[in-house]
Parts: structure tokens; C-alpha cells; sequence
């Protein structure tokens, strides 16, 4: 799979994009993993990932398609309620590349009508569907907005890769300040379900915790 680690030229490009949070770990070498979950809340996988989360005591970030809040807004709640933190993923996940400005502002703060207030202290998250965003939106969305995209992508959604493939180079890559995203959607379940819970008993072991963002 092309970028399953985002090149440090990408990063380089992009520099007000947050890809990763290796700056923020320090010298003490504190041992933490961002995981981030796009696409949900949905029934039956949603409620799974939250469990498994639950199981080792890990926070996450869920990036959320607001029409999804929208006909899920119990299954939304429980993500709240579980401690985990939530970001803008559109309202009808909305590839910034195939959509004009205006429409693809106008469709975020629809789903940023459905979202908690965050603490002044902290900007808004936001990620782009499939990554992809112009620089013309970056600049409208960044006084607003801190945009996260990823230092790993796991391939979760890619019902041809490997699932063992995608553990063995999910669980190489990582290191502390990561940001790994996985999908809660239906065509990742299968890929994330044999994951998840691996990935999070290795790095548990190894003494990390998983935070929010």
C-alpha cells in the first residue's frame, strides 16, 4: 500500500497540518499513541471499538460524519460518555478536491453544529475525508480549525490488504507522538476487528497509553 507511512516530504509541504505529535512527547520519552477512528458512529462496529478501547484502558479521537450523528445519536453519546474526544469529518464525508469552497465550508459547519464546545483554550479538530483538501480551504478552515491528518495509515478500509499485514506494519511504524488512523465503517470491520485489539494489546505491553488529541 503507496503512503502507509505519510512521507517527511508531505509533512514538509504541509507544515500547518498536524501529521503526528512527536514535538509534543519531550525528553522524558513519555510513551503515548494518538489513535484516531474516521467515519462513524455507525451500529454494531462502533459499539465494538468502544469495548475494545475500553479493555485497555484507551482514549481515541473519533472523527465523525455528521450525517452519521445524525441518524445515530445515541451510538454518538456513547462516545462522549466513554471519555473519548470528537472531531469534524464533514457532514456528508465531502472530498475537498471534487467540492468547490464554499459548499465544503458550508457543509463542515453543518456538522460542526452537532458537535460539543470545545474549552477556549483549544481549537476545534477537523479532518479531511481521504485526506484530501486544497490549500485554499487549509487557509479558510486553519483560523478555526486545528487540522489533523496522520503519520500512519493503517489500510484498515482496503478489504484486499492483509489484515495480518496490516498489524505486522501498523505495529512497526508506530512509535511515541504517532498518529494512526483506523476506520469505523463497513468496509474496514473485517481489517480493523482482527487489528485493533492486537495492536492494542502489543503496545500495552510495551508500557504506552493511547490519548486523545
Amino acid at each position: 500500500m503507496n503512503f502507509f507511512k505519510t512521507p517527511s516530504v508531505l509533512k514538509r509541504l504541509y507544515p500547518s497540518l498536524t501529521w503526528d505529535k512527536f514535538q509534543d512527547v519531550g525528553l522524558t520519552e513519555e510513551r503515548k499513541i494518538y489513535l484516531t477512528f474516521d467515519d462513524g458512529p455507525i451500529p454494531d462496529l462502533t459499539p465494538w471499538v468502544l469495548q475494545t478501547l475500553k479493555s485497555y484502558q484507551a482514549r481515541a479521537t473519533f472523527f465523525c460524519v455528521g450525517d452519521n450523528i445524525r441518524q445515530h445519536p445515541v451510538l454518538y453519546q456513547s462516545v462522549l460518555a466513554a471519555g473519548h474526544r470528537v472531531g469534524n469529518h464533514t457532514y456528508h464525508h465531502l472530498n475537498g478536491w471534487d467540492t468547490d469552497n464554499f459548499r465544503y465550508l458550508k457543509n463542515i459547519l453543518q456538522c460542526e453544529a452537532l458537535l460539543p464546545l470545545e474549552r477556549q483554550s483549544e481549537k476545534k479538530l477537523f479532518r479531511p475525508p481521504h485526506g484530501k483538501i486544497k490549500f485554499k480551504q487549509i487557509q479558510q478552515l486553519l483560523p478555526r480549525y486545528q487540522i489533523i491528518m496522520w503519520d500512519i495509515l493503517s489500510g484498515d478500509f482496503d478489504a484486499d490488504f492483509n489484515h495480518e499485514v496490516c498489524l505486522e506494519r501498523s505495529i512497526y511504524h508506530t512509535q511515541s507522538g504517532t498518529i494512526i488512523i483506523f476506520h469505523d465503517n463497513y468496509k474496514a470491520q473485517k481489517n480493523l476487528m482482527y487489528v485493533l485489539p492486537r495492536y492494542l494489546e502489543h503496545f500495552t505491553e510495551q508500557g504506552y497509553s493511547f490519548e486523545v488529541l
